[in-house]
């Protein structure tokens, strides 16, 4: 016994030992690891406090949030993705933790550059940076040789990828590198092709070219394989029918040619492919054994022959898109019938025969576009019980037959359209339930009878096109219930009767056309009061009595009384050249007008001699005392030049905040330093300020009074800037800049505008910032400044007038969406017209820019800010200066633009030639666009609401969707398309 027991107080002693060791192991890898953790917790803290509130000193790190660790207490791995962290990241310190091996800091704000620091995490297996901000290059990586996950997709990188150090990473399981604008490959990288564990290769839109190399046909282990939105060339290998595990097949919008390889049969597994917005030709036979389909996309390409009577049998297909194509033949009949089907869009094809009945069978389709084919036969009775259909568009076939009762009354539709057929029968009271029609098109076909009154119910309808048909009976009164309604279109029917007085109550009306019917009584006084009304055609009818005298007042781009039965004098603003030949065929018209083509009316009908020599007297001195004023203007300028150079002063500031702030004015006033400044202008001086949480800002600074001579008058540009704060303060809208506040002392004032990375359209189009755009973002710019200026036209409660619509007032933030700024010369309409407090006479804008309506009137109106605009959207396609000197001289882009219309050929060539080929045709609707909104005759250029809605009818057919990957990532996805 006295033997065992030194024996055994040597085994406790040992084993005591052992768990001091222990524990002083784990204790060190706390000390060591803590600093670093509570380091990057005061980096963060700020932009999101409570997150750590768990991360203290006393806690046990293991029990931080988002922080794991191993047996030995030593840090594992930090995930905080998606939790608004907003800083910029301390890689210098956060690969000191000697045992990280996951780094998931995905969706959140961080920025800044990801230094070579990176290269210390040696053995990290994951790491996630995607859908941040950073900025420059990405580090070499080639020492992260255990990495297995790598997601950079999205997060702002640029410059040249390190694509040789992917050799290294052999272990690779997932990468994605996608959304991001590096720097274009000579070839695709070869690098890639010895990563053969792949699962998941994530490279869309990172500015790839060449061709896939036959070599992909090595990496046997994707799924999931994405290369969309690149210039890769060449045709798609046959190799790629190797990667049999595929389920997921990416390649539109690149420049892809040839056939589909006869490999691709033995993609089983491929649930989704997206070929589309490529050159490929040849057939669909390739596809016809991929029962697994799920999605197949392939429009816009130039693929040909039928499609495969097997899809009809593939039970999982729910979304089929091959619009804009070759493709012939008939529709299997099947199709759509087994699964959840939800899209069909085979639109611009040489389809014929019968629709497929069965497509809604499971009731979860939502879009049936079957546009510009040749189907014949009648519409499935069906559809008539397809309550989940949003979108029906079979227009331009030629379908004959009755259109099913119940199509009308559908509850979930948005758009009918049938326009184009020889379908027969009336609209009928269903139509009471369709509380989500927006548009109702069905011109060009033999429906008659009348329209129901019901129509009245169908409260969300916007446009409705039921001309070039046979119906007749009085135009519903309830019509004016539809509140939403801006286009109606009836021409080239019977309708008879008067024109309805409760149409007054459609204040949104935007283009109207009853041309061609037998309407009859008097044309009703309200027309002349919408604010929104650009066209009113209503010719070729039986219409009596007086011109309205407020039909003078309307903005119209388009009037037609012609071949009508008036009577009386032609309000003189409506005798000018743009309204020649509107009122034809009323021989009981005269005019006031000495110069008119009407016969003269009675001369106490008319304005007397005197009168007239009194108005052009008192417009002749009225101009002797602008050019005054303007030499005035002139000599004072270098004084006040002078004055606004002088340093600024400590005194008392005034904050008034527009929205929610996180910052002070003392935030603001400490960044107001010569090596802040960013820009210089008329208005007076920009910084960039950065706030210490990392927020950027803009702020204008402008001096309030002139120096002492002056006493204290108001400059000009006080004047800008009450009329900056009174404008903005109230406008709330996605494509105006937001003003944050106003700051403001004795004698000067700052104006806090949210911060745009992405400088001016000008300065991508034209300046410093010049770089390649794709069509998609300038039609996008184009369309967001257009809903920009329409909403201040006609969505505020005080119609505003901007005066200096140019590319350098249109801001671009980081996604490149555009804000309209520079509101220092903005007026109400109604100031306008009355000359406002300071005269509205005074020439505003910029040179090139400016309507030719100010070089002979001073009247400023909305048509101003349209020819404006109408130059900006010709700045878009052509990427050239409003004033260039190959133009000529006194000449600007308008003349230029119109002097190349001779040919189609030359209207090709003004679309600039970074624009792809495939997309000319896109760009030049918009070109069209411009053409309008620059007429010489402001009464002839359309209103913002048109050209919004014109620029919305030209949006490149794209298909943008959100899914779930595999992985459970979320991503873009081409499949459903908004605009059909």
């Amino acid at each position: 016994m006295s033997a065992a027991r030194p024996a055994t107080l040597a085994r406790n002693l040992y084993a005591l030992l052992s768990l001091l060791c222990v524990l002083s192991l784990i204790s060190g890898n706390k000390t060591e690891d803590l600093p670093i953790l509570l380091e990057f917790k005061s980096v963060f803290r700020n932009s999101n406090s409570q997150l750590f509130n768990s991360w203290e000193s006393e806690n046990s790190l293991c029990n931080f949030t988002g922080i794991t660790c191993n047996s030995d207490g030593s840090v594992t791995g930090i995930v905080l993705s998606n939790q608004k962290l907003h800083g910029i990241l301390p890689l210098d310190s956060i690969c000191q933790l000697k045992s990280l091996e996951k780094l998931s800091l995905g969706f959140n704000s961080l920025y800044g550059e990801v230094r070579d620091d990176l290269r210390n995490c040696t053995r990290l297996k994951y790491l996630d940076l995607g859908n941040n901000h950073f900025t420059g290059p990405v580090p070499d990586l080639s020492s992260l040789s255990d990495l297995q996950y790598l997601y950079m997709n999205k997060s702002g990188f640029s410059g040249t990828f390190p694509w040789k150090s992917l050799g290294k990473l052999i272990g690779l399981v997932n990468l994605s590198l996608g959304d991001n604008s590096f720097e274009s490959t000579a070839e695709f990288p070869n690098e890639l092709l010895s990563l053969t564990n792949l699962n998941l290769l994530y490279l869309s839109n990172c500015s790839l070219q060449g061709k896939i190399p036959t070599g992909i046909g090595n990496l046997v282990e994707l799924k999931n394989l994405e290369l969309s939105h690149n210039n890769i060339t060449g045709n798609i290998p046959v190799e790629i029918g190797k990667l049999t595990k595929l389920w997921q097949l990416e390649l539109y919008n690149n420049s892809l040619t040839g056939k589909l390889p006869v490999g691709m049969r033995n993609l089983t597994n491929l649930e989704r492919f997206d070929a589309s917005r490529n050159y490929l030709e040849g057939d669909l036979s390739e596809l016809k054994l991929l029962t697994n389909l799920v999605s197949l996309q392939l429009y816009k390409n130039r693929l040909s022959g039928e499609i495969p009577a097997e899809f009809g049998e593939f039970k999982r297909l729910v979304n089929l898109s091959l619009y804009t194509n070759n493709l012939t033949g008939t529709l299997p009949r099947k199709l759509g019938s087994w699964a959840d089907f939800e899209l069909i869009d085979v639109s611009e094809n040489f389809f014929t025969g019968p629709i497929p009945p069965d497509m809604c069978k499971r009731g979860t389709t939502k879009k049936i576009l079957m546009l510009q084919n040749n189907f014949t036969g009648e519409i499935p009775e069906s559809y008539a019980n397809c309550l989940s259909l949003l979108r029906f568009r079979v227009g331009k076939n030629s379908l004959t037959g009755k259109v099913p009762a119940g199509i009308w009354g559908l509850p979930a539709l948005n758009i009918i359209d049938i326009e184009f057929n020889q379908l027969e029968g009336r609209i009928t009271s269903d139509i009471k339930t369709a509380k989500n029609l927006t548009q109702l098109l069905a011109r060009n076909n033999r429906l008659h009878g009348e329209l129901p009154e019901e129509i009245s119910e169908a409260t969300s309808l916007v446009s409705v096109g039921l001309n070039n048909n046979r119906f007749s009976g009085h135009i519903p009164v309830s019509l004016g219930e539809l509140k939403n309604l801006a286009n109606l279109y009836l021409q080239n029917n019977m309708f008879s009767g008067s024109i309805p007085e409760s149409l007054g109550s459609c204040l949104s009306l935007n283009d109207m056309n009853m041309a061609n019917n037998s309407l009859s009584g008097e044309i009703p006084s309200f027309f002349g009061t919408f604010q929104s009304l650009n066209s009113l055609d209503l010719s070729r009818n039986q219409l009596s009595g007086q011109i309205p005298m407020t039909l003078a007042s309307a903005r119209l781009s388009f009037l037609d009384l012609s071949y009508n039965r008036l009577t009386g004098t032609v309000p003189p603003q409506l005798t000018t050249a743009a309204y020649a030949g509107s009122f034809s065929g009323n021989p009981g018209l005269c005019s006031s007008e000495i110069n008119s083509s009407f016969r003269q009316c009675p001369p106490n009908s008319g304005m007397s001699k005197d009168v007239r020599t009194l108005i052009i007297l008192f417009a002749v001195g009225l101009a002797i005392i602008l050019v005054a004023l303007g030499c005035y203007i002139y000599l004072r300028k270098s004084e006040k030049d002078d004055y606004q150079k002088r340093t600024l002063k400590e005194e008392s500031w005034d904050l008034k905040s527009f929205h929610v702030l996180t910052f002070t004015e003392e935030d603001i006033l400490e960044s107001i330093k010569e090596e802040n400044v960013i820009g210089n202008g008329g208005s007076g001086k920009v910084y960039r300020v950065v706030l210490s949480n990392g927020k950027k800002l803009a702020v204008k600074h402008i001096w309030n009074n002139l120096d002492s001579q002056f006493g204290h008058e108001k400059s000009c540009k006080w004047k800008e800037f009450e009329a900056e704060v009174q404008t903005l303060s109230s406008i709330r809208h996605v494509n105006v800049v937001k003003l944050y506040c106003s700051i403001t002392s004795e004698h000067s004032s700052l104006l806090v505008y949210e911060y745009m990375p992405n400088g001016s359209l000008w300065d991508r189009l034209h300046g410093c910032r010049k770089t390649k755009l794709y069509w998609n973002s300038r039609y996008e710019i184009a369309l967001g400044a257009a809903r920009g200026l329409e909403y201040l036209h006609h969505g505020c409660g005080r119609p505003l007038i901007h005066r200096d619509i140019k590319s350098s007032n249109i801001l671009l933030d980081e996604f490149l969406k555009p804000r309209i700024a520079d509101f220092g010369l903005a007026k109400s309409v109604l100031q306008a017209s009355n000359g406002g407090q300071s005269s509205a006479h005074v020439i505003a804008g910029t040179h090139g820019y400016i309507a030719p309506e100010y070089g002979y009137s001073y009247k400023v109106d909305e048509k101003s800010d349209v020819y404006s605009f109408g130059v900006v959207l010709m700045e878009l396609v052509t990427r050239k200066r409003p004033i260039e000197p190959e133009f000529g001289e006194n000449r600007d882009i308008v003349s230029w633009v119109y002097d190349n219309l001779k040919s189609r050929e030359s209207v090709f060539s003004l679309v600039d030639s970074d624009i792809r080929e495939d997309l000319r045709e896109e760009a030049i609707k918009v070109l069209k666009i411009a053409i309008l909104s620059t007429a010489r005759v402001p009464e002839l250029r359309p209103t913002m609401r048109s050209v919004v809605q014109m620029l919305e009818e030209a949006e490149p057919c794209k298909l943008v969707g959100i899914m779930v990957t595999k992985d459970g990532a979320s991503k873009r996805m081409n499949g459903l398309d908004d605009n059909k």
